[in-house]
């Protein structure tokens, strides 16, 4: 009886790692969720009358908006991690995480900039 107790408490442990999910590298930029929800950052470059994707993006940021990490076919997904990609704001960048697709959302592992 011990033994078969212990045999299925090691299947357990060996097979609760299999349905973990794998980091994946996603790419895009590093934009904020009010321009992503606007397809772009056009309409705010119009407002600050700028054309400079970093400057709107920490501005937008300032005002509450969050980081995401917005494709080029316009989806975007929110970023858990709002402190890594301070410092690519408007950038093209490659995100590595695993994406929770219920909630549209990265838990990023790390981010670099697009080579």
């Amino acid at each position: 009886m011990k033994k078969l107790i212990v045999s299925i408490g090691a299947c357990l442990l060996l097979t609760s790692g299999l349905g973990a999910a794998k980091d994946t590298t996603f790419r895009g930029e590093i934009m904020d969720e009010a321009c992503a929800k606007g397809g772009g950052h056009e309409s705010m470059f119009k407002k600050m009358g700028t054309n400079d994707p970093k400057a709107c993006t920490e501005a937008c940021v300032k005002g509450g908006s969050k980081y995401v990490l917005f494709n080029e076919d316009k989806t975007f997904y929110q970023l858990d991690n709002q402190k890594k990609p301070t410092s690519f704001a408007g950038q093209k960048v490659e995100v590595t995480g695993t994406l929770n697709k219920a909630a549209k959302t990265i838990h990023v592992t790390d981010i670099k900039a697009a080579s």
